[in-house]
């Protein structure tokens, strides 16, 4: 049996136990109250008789336990009598002070007592708080009858008259506030039946109230619950233990003003749908019971899943009141905990935090976010911390789930391989709600209904330059990353900051349509200030300046031709889409196939920028990585470290440089690691293909026989470009740019010998070996480095055009070092 399934805790029987003395204390007739009032002041009489120590130890508990029964708001006479315990002590210092101490303060110390008994007793007071009642009443009582029997001793009857009148206008009050407490009460409950059926028939049985089912019933009808004795337990609305009375210091709220409240928030459609079905769930089960029949306790836990600032706490607000309306909750109280609130410092004490994490939500809503923090097991090691955690809350979500509703939110991913790691977790948690990032529409009017909650306003062409910034945000897939709801908060406060310094740099006084306006300006400085942590948001690339970039390049007219026509491609998918036509979905991994040194990086940079520039990534980047990148150093952490690889490129381009290495068949057994690796890549390369572009580079035939390893390989990476070998001339022409970019140039009669070394570097069929476009970098470096030396000894009498010039006897020097066999000298 596993902990969270187990028998209730002895605490849970004990409180049982306790609640059963406060229901037959709460449901005694007058007359048996006044006599446990009385029976409790002749123990207070004797307690005073008793040995100093003794009595003062009495009086100390009782003074203590006042403030404790107020802050706490409990209802019980010994409650109410903690509370008086001060008035008494009051009323008998100042007597002491003011001898002689006569009979006539007999009438004084009846008062606390005389207010106890009304507390409890009267109908309506009693939908108030007791002990806070008494509080009320001797606060303004007895300082008035102390104050007349000090400065009017030979009165007493003045004291006794100010006291009791006092006491009788502040009871009179609060009877006032109840009666209108109970007025809006009775409007939603109906009245409870007495309790019929034999013992035991109806234990733990939903008992309907009086005329259920009849037309006009009135929504929330209470119910009782009985227990084997027969005794009511508690009460019910729809299977629901309820409140006697509405707290007074708690709102009234209804279902339709939740919900109302839900439908007025920015977005959140499919949320707002499951809250709708939830709504008309629970009021089905109100309607079932009213009807006679037997139903359950309607409580639910929930997982919220989706990116930050989309509405997860406000909606959990919503939750809250809904089921409190409903009267599921004691109050509409959310409290926000995460994992730092329920794991604890040493193993044992993570399990007591938690625990009273819990007790202080019990009534509402418990609201983790993070939560998937709770089970943090890195590099293949568990954590004990988290796991204590997730036990105990799972034991007391299910102990407590007729007072409590537990929410546990975060990133989509992660939660869901939370929710994966625990069985209970999915059992215990089955309502998933997803809330899903703002569309830049979406995010525009939250960003108008902030400003109006401001009171502020934005000039024509602010307006203009907002809406702007909004396209641009979704064009680039960012609101997720800049935290949707958030990042529209900081934006109208950094933007109001920006605006308040301009108004102000004059020195004049500022207008007040300028102290409340925004400029595109403003705007702008702000929208900067929060987008420029991400990598590449400054870059915005377009299509063209792209495509500009690849013909440019030297040679690779093949390539050229193919990514002209992924360009096209992709534009035109999104052509059809805009107008609603059915487009196929376009390829976004690629594989890059050939020799070292024929520009399969600088494709797979501007691949990314035409990706970027069409809004299907978020930034041109690109990660380059190798097999050293992806793998790990034992089993179950090359799973780890892949995911942590493509998790720093999402948003941008994963450029795997050799891919063919992840596949060694010469390893015996097989290569496992590698396998994990590739494993892993394929799953996040259909997972996260939204996202992210990959990019396998590789020999052409090492390729072949990589993709051949794995059919998902083969499937997801269906788009292949070939690049070819550079010919003598375009290495020649590479070598003369990159000697131009550094502010170099070879002598005219150079060149010729320039060609001559590509040309009999391609005949003799080395190039490939030599690394194409690397070799003729590498050749102008050692002509470089040739050259430096030579002038070297010219010193001060070298010239400009020495200092700058490749000639050809640097060049015939840097190819026999470059091609010089293995093991020559």
């Amino acid at each position: 049996m596993r902990q969270e399934d187990g028998p209730l805790p002895d605490r849970g029987m004990a409180r049982q136990r306790i609640d059963r003395v406060r229901s037959a204390v709460r449901s005694a007739p007058l007359p048996v109250k006044i006599v446990l009032v009385m029976a409790i002041l002749a123990a207070a009489v004797v307690a005073s008789a008793l040995p100093a120590r003794v009595g003062d130890l009495v009086l100390i508990l009782a003074l203590c336990y006042g403030p404790v029964a107020i802050w706490r708001k409990q209802r019980s006479v010994f409650a109410s009598l903690g509370v008086a315990a001060w008035g008494l002590a009051a009323i008998l210092l100042v007597a002491a002070l003011t001898p002689p101490l006569t009979v006539w303060i007999v009438p004084l110390l009846l008062l606390p007592f005389a207010v106890v008994a009304v507390a409890h007793s009267a109908p309506f007071v009693r939908n108030r708080v007791p002990c806070r009642t008494v509080a009320w009443t001797l606060l303004w009582s007895v300082p008035a009858a102390m104050l007349a029997w000090r400065f009017a001793h030979a009165q007493p009857i003045l004291s006794w008259v100010i006291g009791w009148l006092l006491a009788a206008v502040v009871l009179g009050w609060r009877f006032a506030q109840s009666a209108q407490d109970s007025r809006v009460y009775t409007r939603q409950q109906a009245r409870i039946p007495p309790a019929t059926g034999p013992p035991g028939e109806t234990a733990g049985r939903i008992i309907p109230p009086a005329g259920a089912g009849r037309a006009g019933q009135p929504p929330g009808a209470v119910r009782a619950v009985l227990d084997a004795d027969g005794a009511r337990v508690h009460q019910v609305a729809a299977g629901v233990p309820e409140r006697a009375a509405p707290d007074p210091d708690l709102p009234a709220i209804t279902v339709e003003q939740a919900v109302a409240e839900l439908d007025a928030m920015i977005g959140l459609t499919g949320v707002k749908d499951q809250i709708h079905q939830l709504t008309a769930s629970v009021e089905a089960a109100r309607r079932r019971a009213q009807a006679g029949y037997q139903t359950d306790k309607p409580m639910q836990h929930f997982v919220f899943l989706g990116p930050p600032g989309t509405g997860k706490t406000s909606v959990a607000r919503i939750i809250a009141k809904i089921y409190y309306a409903f009267g599921l909750l004691e109050a509409p109280s959310v409290l926000e905990a995460q994992r730092a609130d329920l794991v604890g410092e040493y193993l044992g004490a993570t399990a007591i935090k938690t625990n009273e994490l819990v007790d202080q939500a019990l009534g509402g809503v418990l609201f983790i976010d993070e939560a998937y923090s709770l089970v943090n097991d890195g590099e293949g090691h568990s954590d004990r911390f988290g796991n204590e955690a997730v036990q105990a809350l799972l034991k007391r979500a299910e102990d407590d789930r007729d007072r409590l509703i537990v929410i546990l939110a975060g990133y989509d991913r992660q939660m869901e391989d939370f929710l994966a790691s625990n069985p209970g977790l999915n059992s215990r948690f089955a309502i998933r709600i997803r809330f899903a990032g703002y569309s830049p529409a979406e995010l525009l009017s939250l960003a108008q209904a902030a400003l109006a909650q401001r009171g502020e306003s934005l000039d024509p062409e602010a307006e203009q330059a907002l809406a702007r910034m909004m396209d641009d945000v979704g064009r680039r897939r960012l609101a997720d990353d800049l935290g949707n709801g958030r990042f529209i908060r900081s934006l109208v406060e950094k933007a109001g900051q920006a605006r308040d310094v301009r108004v102000m740099a004059d020195g004049a006084e500022p207008a007040a349509a300028e102290l409340l306006t925004l400029e595109a300006a403003d705007l702008e400085r702000a929208f900067v200030e929060l987008t420029s942590r991400f990598r590449g948001y400054a870059q915005a690339p377009t299509v063209e300046s792209a495509l500009a970039g690849l013909d440019e390049l030297i040679g690779l007219e093949p390539v050229k031709r193919q990514v002209h026509e992924i360009a096209a491609q992709l534009r035109v998918a999104r052509l059809r889409d805009r107008q609603g036509l059915v487009s196929q979905p376009p390829a976004r991994h690629f594989v890059f196939t050939g020799p070292p040194g024929t520009g399969k990086t600088t494709v797979a940079r501007i691949l990314g920028r035409i990706f970027a520039a069409l809004g299907l990534l978020v930034r041109p980047e690109v990660v380059e990585a190798h097999r050293a990148d992806l793998v790990g150093e034992h089993l179950g952490s090359t799973a780890i470290k892949t995911g942590k690889l493509i998790d720093s490129a999402l948003g941008g381009v994963l450029f795997i440089d050799e891919a063919y290495a992840l596949y060694n068949p010469g390893y015996a057994g097989g290569d496992a690691y590698g396998a994990e690796a590739v494993a892993t890549l394929l799953k996040r390369a259909e997972d996260d293909r939204d996202r992210l572009v990959i990019v396998l580079a590789g020999y052409t035939d090492d390729m072949d026989r990589f993709l051949r390893s794995n059919p998902g390989l083969s499937s997801r990476f269906g788009a292949r470009i070939a690049f070819p070998s550079y010919t003598p001339d375009e290495l020649a022409r590479i070598a003369e740019v990159i000697a131009e970019q550094a502010g170099d140039s070879f002598d005219p009669d150079a060149l010729p010998v320039l060609e001559a070394i590509f040309q009999q570097a391609c005949e003799r069929g080395r190039i490939d070996e030599l690394g194409n476009g690397r070799f003729a970098r590498s050749l102008f470096e050692r002509a470089c480095a040739a050259r430096d030396l030579r002038v070297a000894e010219l010193d001060e009498h070298a010239s400009a055009a020495d200092l700058t010039i490749v000639t050809a006897a640097d060049l015939t020097s840097a190819v026999t070092e470059l091609t010089r066999e293995p093991g020559q000298r």
